[in-house]
């Protein structure tokens, strides 16, 4: 990297750090993955939907500083169809855990898992690349921290890389473990159920709420 675009990055870094930190304890659809994936399927379920989500967040960001973003706001028929996708597939999830919470029923050593770690990470990964926000909320956000003149394919490549790896992964990563530590008594049948439960709305009514803001 250039050494005008290295002092850039070092330059807004604080302030990035700032916004990033306070971005990754937003809660939102994939917070409720992670938890869903850890107390049902375990430790390696819920760190394989982070790994999805971190790579859809880079993806993303990467995808602002090309400028593909742009395209899918004046796309009113892509951004539409993203918007449906990524309600569907929410909502899909969150019926899973409604039916995972039926099965809770039983007790909690012998209740199914049925999550794989592939499929913990395909689910996260399909859920933040069919979410138009995400893709609007980098456009968004990451110009605040580019330079304005010349290439910003080289910072966005950093900034990107540092908001995933050494904010936000280690952030998500902490809750999956923080829920896979207290996972005995939440496995516990009757909070198990309700936890699973209250997971399943929250993905369902964020999956209503995205697909009825299509344009």
């Amino acid at each position: 990297m250039h050494d005008g675009r290295v002092h850039h990055v070092i330059a807004v870094l604080p302030e990035f750090t700032l916004a990033c930190l306070v971005l990754a304890a937003l809660p939102g659809p994939a917070t409720a993955l992670f938890l869903h994936r850890t107390l049902r399927d375990g430790r390696r379920c819920g760190l394989a939907a982070v790994a999805g989500n971190e790579i859809g967040v880079f993806s993303w960001a990467l995808a602002a500083a090309a400028g593909l973003t742009a395209l899918l706001q004046a796309n009113k028929v892509l951004f539409d169809a993203l918007h449906i996708a990524g309600g569907i597939v929410l909502i899909w999830l969150g019926i899973s855990a409604w039916r995972s919470a039926r099965r809770g029923a039983e007790p909690a050593e012998t209740a199914p898992r049925g999550g794989t770690p592939l499929g913990a990470f395909r689910a996260s990964l399909v859920s933040i690349a069919a979410n138009p926000k995400a893709a609007v909320f980098a456009f968004a956000f990451y110009p605040e921290f580019l330079p304005r003149t010349g290439s910003v394919l080289l910072p966005a490549l950093a900034l990107a890389a540092y908001q995933v790896v050494v904010i936000d992964a280690p952030y998500c990563a902490g809750i999956v473990l923080l829920a896979d530590r207290i996972r005995p008594w939440l496995s516990r049948a009757e909070i198990r159920r309700r936890m699973e439960r209250v997971l399943g709305a929250v993905l369902v009514a964020l999956g209503i709420e995205l697909a009825a803001t299509a344009r």
